[in-house]
């Protein structure tokens, strides 16, 4: 049972994301639990950070009980990293409808990651090598995670804002740092 844990757990995350967006589609004064919401975007924002949040953990939690036990799969080495990317851009893109967040860094961050999916997708298919995380990869995850969750409960002291830039700066500098490390890719390419 145990060994299925991390991937369920990476699994939980992506079906998290819906539920996610639709508490943003919830109409003003809609019940939940019970309560009644006057203020959408001082309630649902919260409620939608904190299952933010509950998806990010898994984030954490899937890969430390994955290496911890032994457990680590071609599955969760695959969905794993696109589950975090799911959310997190789903996250961004809801920003962006919100005016919270500028389309242009948004862009910048879709963009590198999809470069940087293309390019671990190309040194697997080179000689089999999974690229690992490096720590400015780590560091963008935790900001892009962080940013979002500040940035929906109503950004104290502008924490929210100063993390995506944060962020912004290490989704520019980590996509750099894996392609300077692996340009053999495409030295060894046809």
């Amino acid at each position: 049972m145990k060994e299925k844990l991390p991937n369920k757990l990476t699994m939980a995350r992506i079906f998290m994301i819906p539920i996610f967006v639709i508490l943003f589609y919830l109409p003003e004064g809609a019940h939940f639990n019970g309560f009644v919401s006057q203020d959408h975007s001082s309630v649902m924002w919260v409620i939608a950070a904190i299952v933010f949040a509950v998806a990010s953990f898994t984030d954490w939690l899937d890969g430390y009980l994955a290496r911890k036990w032994h457990v680590v799969s071609n599955f969760g080495k695959f969905a794993d990293p696109l589950a975090d990317k799911m959310l997190n851009m789903v996250a961004f893109v809801v920003l962006v409808g919100l005016h919270v967040v500028p389309m242009w860094a948004v862009a910048i961050i879709i963009c590198r990651e999809l470069a940087v999916t293309g390019l671990r997708l190309l040194l697997v298919e080179q000689g089999g090598v999974v690229m690992a995380a490096a720590m400015p990869g780590k560091i963008k995850t935790a900001t892009q995670m962080l940013s979002v969750i500040f940035l929906f409960i109503g950004n104290p002291l502008y924490i929210g804002t100063i993390l995506f830039y944060v962020c912004v700066f290490f989704t520019i500098y980590s996509g750099y740092d894996y392609f300077a490390k692996n340009m053999q890719v495409f030295r060894n390419a046809d």
